[in-house]
């Protein structure tokens, strides 16, 4: 099980929302970069960075604080980007610039056709990011919701070619609540391609219960408010995620 921390960016400074909420933020830094140094340093084997004022505007928002990070660390471990990315014009432009995968969300859901093309275009290097509350789709950096299926898209999507799929239940992000460990496995028994798991892990605990169900295709989680708030502790979380991936099956 792959941990990922996120770093979430507004303004130009590194934040967390609580459930989409771009006017409820907390501020844990003024300096991208060194965050990444600091998941780095902490032995993070992947970043997962947000454009949220990409996210809800559109287009890219933060592109500068985005190339900080990448001259920092881009030759040391792979980031993934998602937030405002819907036109291929962009996409070439971040992967161009050292970003790994790409993250395409309110573009894949209003925009199927674009995210095909993504998929055709960039092989091996687009995920799709599914957000939902209650098994519905959310759009525009959450501030929409659609009536769209997360598994139906999800299994559309794949069929595109996608890498991987990043669910997130909006009803408990940034919320400290615990991981919708059921709805994540349920999702990920019906795709071949991996899921990582986001919103609400708290603690260890969850990270524990997420390992359980690595073998149905949960893959990696992606980590943010329990990190930057103290509740969970990176390196020791990677180690116990480590020494339950490789444990014998029973």
């Amino acid at each position: 099980m792959l941990l990922i921390p996120a770093i979430d960016i507004k303004g130009g400074r590194c934040v967390r929302l609580r459930q989409g909420n771009m006017d409820d933020e907390t501020v844990f830094s003024e300096d991208p970069a060194a965050m990444a140094r600091h998941w780095l340093d902490k032995g993070a084997r992947r970043l997962h960075l947000v454009d949220l004022d990409g996210a809800v505007k559109g287009r890219p928002g933060n592109e500068a604080a985005i190339r900080t990070i990448i001259d920092e660390v881009e030759d040391e471990i792979p980031i993934q980007l998602g937030g405002g990315l819907r036109d291929l014009d962009t996409i070439e432009r971040y992967l161009d610039l050292g970003i790994a995968d790409v993250i395409v969300g309110t573009a894949a859901v209003k925009n199927p056709g674009f995210l095909q093309d993504a998929c055709g275009a960039f092989v091996g290097q687009v995920i799709v990011g599914l957000d939902a509350r209650e098994g519905k789709v959310a759009t525009d950096g959450w501030s929409k919701m659609t009536g769209h299926d997360v598994l139906d898209l999800a299994k559309k999507f794949e069929d595109y070619g996608v890498k991987a799929v990043i669910y997130t239940d909006i009803g408990r992000d940034g919320m400290l609540t615990g991981v919708n460990v059921e709805a994540t496995r349920r999702l990920a028994g019906e795709l071949i391609i991996p899921v990582y798991a986001s919103g609400g892990v708290a603690g260890i605990a969850d990270i524990e219960a997420l390992c359980e169900i690595e073998e149905d295709g949960v893959e990696a989680v992606i980590l943010g408010r329990s990190l930057y708030e103290g509740t969970l502790d990176f390196e020791a979380a990677q180690a116990r995620a480590d020494e339950l991936s490789s444990r014998p099956a029973p």
